[in-house]
């Protein structure tokens, strides 16, 4: 299980990419893995701004259809426009080309909830 330690992670199986006030979002290996193969990725909320924990996307695989949770309050600034064409890269590298949306953050003292590698790790049992 791939699980990279310069990342935080949530509850919901998002990972997340802080640089400054943006934050790229993803879901990891473990949601992936567990999904199957995806199918679909659907995000309608770019140039909207959302509090986090709302639902800003889903994810279609197979066997399920499954809701996407923001991680973080803001504007979701941009959606990775190649999963429309190409949803499996979320199962082949869901950590580089499968990231979903950019998210410009409203209040980055929210990072502070988000949890470590290794709090992730002790989430999901790896």
């Amino acid at each position: 299980m791939n699980i990279p330690a310069d990342l935080n992670y949530t509850k919901d199986h998002e990972w997340v990419k802080i640089d400054g006030d943006v934050a790229t979002i993803g879901i990891t290996d473990f949601a992936q893995s567990e999904l199957g193969d995806i199918v679909y990725v659907e995000v309608e909320t770019v140039d909207e701004t959302l509090d986090a924990e709302e639902i800003f996307g889903t994810v279609e695989a197979v066997k399920t259809v499954s809701d996407l949770f923001l991680p973080v309050s803001g504007e979701i600034i941009e959606f990775n426009e190649s999963l429309e064409d190409e949803p499996e890269k979320v199962n082949s590298d869901p950590y580089g080309d499968g990231w979903m949306i950019k998210v410009k953050c409203s209040d980055t003292s929210e990072f502070d909830n988000l949890m470590s590698a290794s709090d992730y790790k002790d989430l999901i049992g790896a």
